[in-house]
């Protein structure tokens, strides 16, 4: 062995990393300092794990003295003089192509590797003298450098192609009818359109495509089409390729499929593949396009660039590919002081004491990750020029181009997050609501699990809704309480006209108008368990308490063939953005009010709704009751199915009743496993409970664990064993967060807004109030707000965050 004086013992153990590992060598997992920095990133070579060598986070020394991994190696990388960025040349901000190009490190960057071993210096580590001479090392190092990195790995999976065939496209009958015209002369059957056709592959009738879709307009006649006929799978004209590539859609399934049989079922139609040009965009170029073209202006209205800022609480979030949905909920939360103390304060405090070996995959690391790289400042300054060491000054070379900050990529953070959920685990545009939703029950999930004690900033956005019910007829009344963490207003599209372009212009909403809707009597067929007949009863909301935290979602939407547009509608927000909540303050049952009688088989036996689904349907403009049955209906997962089913059942006369499972408690799903049981008993819940969880949910894991977070006090000690007779039980729902205490004030903290026709395409960036300044944060640039472009996106914003005062 040259590298004389080593544990041969620990070392032979060693082995290079797997394909299915992640090797963490770009940055450390605990804090953004990152092979480009001075001292670099050592990566352990028994869990490759990366750990960062500064005095004062030591996070490669922290993680030796925890796990007593001798072995690291020293990783820092320089850019080569040909690969140098101009000055003011900015990195792209999206990826575009829904593919991973090969863009080898060794062509744009050197990279110098020292290997260390952390038991002869216990501080820093020592360098191995003569290690780069054994062949052993150097295969560990060459395993190392040439394996995907952690942030590539997760790149590379969230890009994988998801288009995959459906029973539609693997069992499609066709109905030969003879060859199409030829490409230029084939126009839609309905209208004169040539581009953006679609071909049913069942019957070879030409329909035009949805417009928001097409690229080039479109009347929706393909839609149409499947309406009347019900074929289900087409293919679009023009992104036919010799390899049998297409873009495929299936109006069933409503989504992009795969045709295995793509060539021999457009043979039927006279088409060769073989002989195909590609003369039209795809999909999803389209979407990337369209996403590339909205941003958000960093002039003010004279046309000057903005001003960047730098400092604590300053610092940009890099764009990973369609991430700025997570990056301005991320600003907007730690921009909050209960956010700030629980991750921030005491971010050494859990750094010295995790448990957890890999703190990639650890919550609260990731989470105090993200507070150190935003807060600290340590990553708040501008972008250093390859070229030009002198180009630190945010008007660099008097440049009338400002220098912003390279921002710290939270790659670590995405991909725990992320982990098996449909959506959040993809490099797609998502919505900002929903990914806010996602995180605060991750989060809780997490705190439940681990039992920390420590309080828990989630909180500050639950409230209480109070939901009132009155029978018409005999005039009892029932009373819920709903726990909550966003308040979704309804905002009226009343057209006013239209611009120079053609665009549709709204009239101005107030933004307490909208609550008024949110706090309306609306009026409901019901089935009253008094007077035991049909009437028409009134429901009203209000709040039953007042968070710390308001956020309120703006709904501003519209169903064009099936598919949510945004509307831009402007909401005007109260004087000084001052809003006062006090008389929408619930009073609760009240004297010379009687309650009416419970009713079986309701509230207690209700399913936990799926939250990414029931959000969707809401974000829509369906009435909740609705929601809720569609998603009951479909299986409670799929909100395209859930739609589906309201727009066959929108003529129901029962659609608004409350909803009525029938049954008892007896009725409630299979006896669940041991291992299912076992599953929720390793996130800190009891076997009791988590039986219980799994009979109400009938034994979906997902819905098992949301009903345990609604009933925190259920000990599932009551519930009846599958041999033992039935009997109802009363479920205790855990008081709501929040406080009624008046006044109810709020003052505007921050906005989240959106440019693009659908919350799941465009571009979202977060402004925040500093003082008596508006910072906008647009993913890695962040600037003083210009007063006017702040008075206008604030009409036009998706979310709002009030501090209550």
């Amino acid at each position: 062995m040259a590298a004389a004086g080593l544990d041969l013992g620990e070392l032979t153990r060693l082995q290079p990393p797997k394909l299915s590992q992640a090797v963490h060598r770009e940055e450390c997992t605990q804090c953004f300092d990152n092979q480009d920095g001075p001292l670099g990133v050592d990566v352990c070579l028994t869990c490759f794990n990366g750990g960062c060598l500064s005095e004062e986070r030591h996070h490669a020394r922290t993680h030796f003295e925890k796990t007593g991994h001798s072995f690291t190696l020293n990783i820092k990388r320089r850019p080569k003089p040909s690969s140098k960025r101009g000055d003011g040349e900015e990195p792209p901000t999206k990826m575009t192509k829904l593919a991973i190009v090969e863009d080898r490190e060794e062509d744009k960057y050197e990279h110098k590797t020292i290997f260390k071993d952390w038991k002869s210096d216990p501080v820093n580590g020592a360098e191995v003298p003569g290690a780069s001479a054994d062949s052993f090392v150097r295969s560990l190092v060459d395993g190392v450098m040439t394996s995907l990195s952690s942030a590539r790995q997760s790149e590379v999976k969230a890009w994988e192609e998801e288009i995959a065939p459906c029973e539609h496209t693997l069992t499609l009958e066709q109905i030969v009818s003879g060859p199409i015209s030829a490409s230029g002369l084939a126009h839609c059957t309905q209208c004169d359109l040539k581009e953006n056709l679609w071909l049913c592959l069942t019957c070879g009738s030409l329909g035009c495509g949805r417009q928001q879709y097409g690229g080039f307009g479109g009347n929706g006649h393909g839609l149409k089409h499947f309406e009347e006929s019900g074929h289900p799978v087409s293919v679009k004209l023009g992104t036919i390729t010799p390899e049998g590539g297409a873009d495929i859609y299936c109006y069933s399934c409503n989504d992009a499929m795969l045709d295995p049989g793509l060539a021999a079922h457009l043979a039927n139609f006279g088409i060769n593949v073989q002989t195909q040009t590609k003369t039209e965009k795809s999909m999803t170029e389209l979407q990337i396009e369209q996403n590339l073209k909205f941003d958000f202006s960093l002039t003010d209205e004279s046309g000057n660039a903005l001003e960047p800022v730098f400092g604590p609480g300053l610092t940009g979030l890099a764009n990973l590919g369609n991430s700025c949905y997570m990056a301005s909920v991320l600003q907007a939360i730690f921009s909050l002081a209960p956010f700030q103390h629980r991750y921030f304060s005491d971010v050494a405090k859990h750094w010295s004491t995790c448990t957890e070996v890999l703190p990639a995959n650890c919550i609260d690391c990731q989470m105090h990750k993200i507070a150190d790289g935003l807060l600290s400042g340590r990553y708040s300054h501008p972008r250093t020029s390859p070229t030009d060491p002198k180009a630190t000054s945010p008007l660099a070379h008097d440049s009338p181009t400002p220098v912003f900050q390279e921002g710290v990529r939270p790659a670590t953070f995405k991909a725990l997050i992320g982990k098996g959920h449909e959506e959040f685990a993809t490099m797609r545009q998502q919505d900002s609501e929903e990914f806010l939703t996602h995180l605060l029950t991750v989060l809780r999930r997490h705190a439940h699990a681990q039992k920390t004690g420590s309080a828990e900033p989630t909180e500050t956005f639950a409230f209480g809704l109070e939901q009132r019910l009155q029978c018409g007829e005999c005039r009892g009344v029932r009373y819920r309480v709903d726990t909550q963490d966003v308040v979704s207003v309804p905002v009226p599209a009343r057209e006013k006209g239209k611009d120079a372009d053609g665009k549709v212009l709204y009239e101005d909403v107030a933004l307490t108008s909208a609550l008024d809707l949110v706090t309306g009597v609306e009026g409901l067929e019901y089935k009253c368990p008094r007077c035991q007949k049909n009437v028409i009863a009134t429901k009203q909301s209000k709040f039953a308490t007042f968070p710390e935290t308001l956020v309120l979602h703006a709904k501003k939407f519209q169903l064009v063939n099936w598919v949510p547009a945004k509307l831009d509608i402007p909401v005007i927000l109260p004087e000084n953005d001052i809003l006062q909540l006090d008389h929408y303050l619930g009073k609760g049952l009240q004297s010379g009010e009687e309650e009416l009688p419970e009713e079986q088989a309701h509230a207690a036996s209700l399913p936990e709704f799926n939250a990414a689904a029931l959000s969707q349907l809401e974000v829509m403009g369906f009435p909740l009751i609705r929601c809720q049955k569609a998603l009951l209906a479909t299986g409670n997962s799929d909100p395209e199915a859930a739609m589906e089913w309201l727009f066959a059942h929108m003529e129901d006369p029962d659609i608004d009743a409350p909803i009525d499972l029938g049954g008892s408690a007896g009725s409630k799903g299979p006896e669940p496993s041991a291992e299912q049981i076992g599953m929720l008993v390793d996130m800190g819940f009891t076997s009791a409970q988590g039986r219980k969880a799994l009979l109400e949910t009938n034994g979906d894991p997902e819905r098992a664990v949301e009903w345990l977070f609604s009933h925190p006090d259920d000990t599932g000690e009551d519930t009846p064993s599958s041999a033992a007779p039935t009997k109802s039980t009363t479920v205790t729902a855990a008081p709501p967060g929040g406080s009624p205490t008046l006044p109810a004030r709020y003052r505007l903290k921050a906005f989240i807004s959106h440019k693009g026709p659908s919350v799941h395409s465009g571009h979202y960036v977060a402004h925040i109030r500093e003082g008596e300044q508006w910072v906008l944060f647009n993913d890695e640039k962040v600037v003083k707000a210009d007063k006017e472009s702040v008075q206008n996106l604030k009409a036009l914003a998706y979310l709002y965050v009030f501090e209550k005062v």
